[in-house]
């Protein structure tokens, strides 16, 4: 465990130096953002602050300074010492990504206990002087030695895997999408989101009169937009399937119906949907702090599902999550142990579901299970029971035992761990657009995008695109 230690007036002599090293990070940018209320656009990623047509990520001058303050607080002098003044003049831009080194060297000593220091922060890679200055410091009052100080944790709540979604499926065609009685501001909302992004071309079909006094009620225009009068739901859904069924559309989205009464007309022997794999419902989550998006299936649709319908399960999310990026996805089947238990009926599928996938039954990813939700997604985890395979710790995929582990799952990483939800049903002949009610603007604008990038793939118009490094 690191001891810091400072120094009193006494123990330092001029010349004296310090360095930190820091490398920058969007997040970085994103806190101080938050903590000193600075929201300029120019130091934000994403967002193009200056009208250039470039999104920028530009170091907060300030956040470049602090890193003087933290070589001074934590090194030199270190703990106790406090600012009497700090001059800076900033000479280039650091952006995300820059290594960036902060210097101090003391200049003058002025009894009792106060210092100048040159400072200075550069580039690592260039050796570029971002910023120079002096400081003037009140050297700490009495020695100090301890344990490195235990600062809390910070999640930013930021959903990039879903930008990076959005951003690949906004230059493809639209993706003619029948919406299924969107009678309600969010279905509606959502749909007319996913228009503006150019992500879907939605077809509205439903109670026309409900339609468009929702339009008016959160201000949208239906101008351009078809809309199919459809005042029964059932009826509503079995025209959404007939138009898939005539090359119209290429996607189903569900609006303000039950999801049964959609699924009925998706099932229909004639002109249905069906493609002799199980539908099944995938949650494509965006957890703040995962490196990857997380796939929880199934969550939705089967209540308590067998083995054959287990591997539909597994064979759809594989298929969805190298739509999405991940060349060879890894699957985690989940139980509440990480040995195969008897007693412990997902155990036993799991240890199955595992050796069909190295048996070519299921393929297009690494299958391994059973793993307990731990070992499934933390590498620390998974070490310290012994397990050292490909998925165990890496899973990107999460099978789940039973609807009710996997609409709990998915629920507590939305409201514990601030995820974002995006839903897609698999296994039809078209993705179907699946969301909550309560979803966001955010989460509903994800979910066109998943479907999108899916069906332009199993379409052959694209490749599987390749997940952000």
């Amino acid at each position: 465990m690191k001891i810091e230690e400072n120094r009193t007036f006494e123990e330092i002599s001029v010349g004296d130096a310090a360095q930190v090293v820091r490398v920058c990070t969007e997040d970085d940018f994103y806190i101080f953002a938050t903590a000193s209320g600075n929201h300029n656009p120019m130091h934000l990623a994403r967002h193009d602050g200056d009208g250039d047509g470039a999104e920028e990520a530009i170091a907060p001058a300030l956040w470049v300074g602090s890193l003087v303050s933290a070589a001074i607080g934590n090194v030199l002098p270190g703990a106790g010492a406090l600012y009497r003044a700090q001059s800076f003049v900033f000479h280039e831009r650091a952006h995300a990504g820059d290594e960036l080194v902060a210097r101090v060297t003391v200049t003058e000593k002025h009894p009792p206990d106060g210092l100048v220091m040159a400072t200075d922060v550069t580039r690592k890679s260039d050796g570029a002087v971002i910023l120079s200055g002096e400081a003037r410091v009140q050297t700490p009052a009495r020695k100090m030695v301890f344990e490195d100080l235990e600062i809390p944790g910070l999640l930013i709540e930021r959903h990039r895997h879903f930008d990076a979604l959005i951003a690949r499926a906004e230059p493809l065609p639209p993706l003619p999408t029948a919406v299924i009685a969107p009678e309600e501001p969010k279905s509606l909302g959502g749909a007319l989101l996913g228009a503006r992004h150019t992500i879907i071309t939605p077809i509205l079909v439903g109670n026309a009169a409900l339609i468009t006094a929702v339009a008016a009620e959160i201000g949208e225009s239906l101008d351009g937009v078809e809309v199919i009068d459809a005042p029964d739901h059932a009826r509503a859904a079995n025209i959404a399937v007939d138009l898939v069924c005539e090359g119209r559309a290429q996607a189903v989205m569900k609006g303000h119906l039950h999801t049964d009464v959609m699924l009925k007309a998706v099932l229909r022997k004639e002109n249905g949907l069906r493609t002799g794999r199980r539908l099944t419902h995938v949650f494509v989550m965006d957890v703040p702090g995962v490196p990857h998006p997380l796939l929880v299936t199934d969550a939705a649709i089967n209540i308590a599902p067998d083995l054959r319908t287990k591997m539909d399960i597994c064979q759809n999310a594989i298929d969805l999550a190298i739509s999405l990026g991940i060349e060879l996805p890894k699957v985690g089947v989940l139980s509440a142990v990480e040995t195969v238990n008897p007693d412990i009926p997902s155990s036993l599928d799991a240890a199955l579901l595992s050796k069909m996938a190295e048996r070519g039954q299921i393929f297009g990813g690494l299958v391994d299970g059973p793993l307990a939700m731990d070992n499934a997604v933390d590498l620390s985890a998974a070490r310290t029971k012994g397990l050292t395979g490909q998925v165990a710790g890496r899973a990107e995929v999460l099978v789940v035992p039973n609807l009710d582990a996997g609409n709990m799952l998915a629920k507590q990483l939305a409201y514990i761990s601030h995820a974002e939800g995006a839903g897609v049903v698999m296994g039809a002949k078209v993705p179907i657009i699946l969301n909550s009610r309560s979803d966001d603007d955010k989460a509903r604008l994800a979910s066109c995008a998943v479907a999108a990038l899916h069906e332009a793939r199993i379409s052959g118009r694209i490749a599987a695109p390749r997940a952000a490094e």
